[in-house]
This record gives structure tokens, sequence and C-alpha cells, in this order.
């Protein structure tokens, strides 16, 4: 079920089997949908995400925005850190958009921040036939542990130059992806880029990364 939200497109919808709440742009005659994890302790909401969508939309991309948890399990904080519970949200979340008549033939990017990183590359990496790319800004890629292996979609790590600790996870985490991957260090950036310009860096990277790796085709069936 959806209903219009605001002057700009973008509907309120409920995601899956769970009913997540989220919040959906189809700008016309998209060139493919980003659908975002937001990390721990965030939403929908999330100002940083709701930016980047906002420059995404821009650039042609349809967004969806959701929560991964419903209120009630947020207040649980062990499930704001369990990874496989908010990849198989991800993954609700990716078989919504494939059922959406008006997104079903466009292909499907994630994009993670912090613990959302984790759950989009876990999801990616459980089903490749469906997700095209991956952009992680901020995120905590080692959080998917052995499931990094199993990711074959092209993966970029975006991290803060002044995200110490971070950028070491981030790195380490880099060298297990054996698709095709890139890691940029944003300079002066710290965890969150607040840092003057620094998200706008982000954006340009990851459109340019979703554009090169997302197309208007009908993605491929699972084993042809």
């Amino acid at each position: 079920m959806t209903d219009q939200y605001s002057e700009t497109g973008t509907q309120r919808v409920a995601v899956g089997t769970h009913r997540l709440e989220g919040l959906l742009t189809v700008p016309e005659r998209a060139a493919g949908t980003v659908v975002f994890a937001h990390g721990s302790g965030s939403s929908r909401f999330s100002p940083r995400n709701t930016f980047v969508a906002e420059r995404l939309q821009a650039r042609g991309f349809a967004t969806l925005l959701f929560d991964l948890l419903s209120e009630a399990e947020g207040r649980d904080r062990r499930n704001v850190f369990d990874i496989p519970l908010l990849a198989a949200r991800v993954g609700d979340a990716v078989d919504w958009v494939r059922g959406n008549d008006d997104l079903g033939t466009l292909q499907i990017g994630l994009f993670g921040a912090s613990t959302g990183a984790a759950a989009a590359l876990v999801a990616a990496a459980n089903m490749p036939a469906d997700v095209a790319a991956i952009v992680s800004r901020g995120g905590r890629p080692d959080l998917a542990d052995a499931m990094l292996e199993h990711v074959r979609v092209p993966t970029l790590l975006i991290v803060g130059g002044a995200d110490y600790g971070v950028i070491e996870l981030n790195e380490a985490a880099f060298a297990r992806l054996a698709c095709e991957k890139r890691l940029e260090i944003v300079p002066g950036a710290t965890h969150l880029f607040e840092e003057r310009g620094t998200l706008e860096t982000v954006i340009d990277l990851a459109g340019g990364w979703f554009s090169a790796n997302l197309s208007e085709q009908t993605p491929p069936t699972p084993g042809l």
C-alpha cells in the first residue's frame, strides 16, 4: 500500500511482510533503484541518507529509505546490531522493489551506512542475481564477516580520512572481497561526514558507481 507523501513524488510505503515504514521516490525515466540500509540508531529519516537520496534522485535514480526494524524491535538494542536480521530485512526490501510495478525492471543498488553496510553486503551475498552494486558510507563491512568472500557484485567502500579505526576495518574487509571493488578515503572526513564538502564527495563517488553499474535492463534470471 502506498499513499502520496509530498509534492516531490515521494510516497509512504509499507515494505515486505513486516510492513516496515519507508519512503519511496521515483523520478521520471529512472535509471535504477537505490535501497538505503541505515546504521544503528538511525531510521528512514536519517538527514545524511536523505540528503544523499535527494541528490541521487536528481541524477535519475529511484530511492527507497526504510526502517530495518519496527519501533518495538528497535527498542531492543540487540536487534540494532543483529547483522543477519538486518540483512534479511534488506533482502525483504529488495524483493519488495522487485515486485513493484514501477521498479521491477530496474537494476537495484544498495547504499549502506555503519552497520547497514554489513547488512547490505550480506544481503547481496545471499541474492547476487537481484543486486547490481553496493556503496558503503562510513560502514562496518567487517561485520559481514565470513559473508564478505561471497559478495559478487561491484562494491565501493567510502571512509572518512579522519575516521580512525574504521579505516583499518574497511581496509581489512576490502582485502577479503573477491568482487569488483574500490576503496575511497575522503580526506578530513570523520565518521558522519559532517565536514564541509565531504558528503558531496560521497554523493559524487556513489553516483558515479551506481551510474556505472545500474541500468534499465531487466535483472538476470537466477541460474541462467
